[in-house]
């Protein structure tokens, strides 16, 4: 897509610092980290959410995070991973992509979700009941 900035650093149109690339996915440093050495792995196939990737190319782009995982563990205490989709869950950029973030001993960093309480039994059985027409 010509207007996403991810489409852009794979085409080398915008500056970035790559960590890792193969035939099918990039991944490079992201420029406002939560922490030293947070990653995005990104498709080089421009797909907006991950219900729109085919299973062989989420099945390629596992491959690249998880090698960038696996080096980021020989180095960080820990590793979060995180995929956002669409605006409300947070998704920035509409080109599907993962933060690895590394995680240190003392590093102060907390998810800071704050559960509902209030979801009922009932609620989730109506989500269920919608939810079963759309997975086979």
């Amino acid at each position: 897509m010509e207007d996403c900035v991810f489409c852009k650093i794979i085409k080398g149109e915008i500056p970035s610092t790559k960590v890792y690339e193969d035939e099918f996915c990039f991944a490079f440093l992201d420029i406002e980290p939560v922490n030293v050495g947070h990653i995005l792995v990104i498709p080089k196939k421009h797909v907006e959410t991950i219900d729109k990737m085919t299973k062989e190319d989420l099945c390629n782009l596992n491959e690249g995070i998880l090698k960038v995982s696996k080096g980021i563990l020989k180095i960080a205490d820990g590793l979060n991973v995180m995929q956002n989709n669409r605006w409300i869950a947070g998704q920035e950029v509409s080109h599907v992509h993962f933060h690895l973030i590394p995680r240190y001993e003392g590093d102060g960093y907390k998810f800071n979700w704050v559960r509902d309480e209030g979801v009922t039994e009932e609620e989730n059985k109506e989500f269920l009941e919608k939810f079963g027409k759309f997975i086979s």
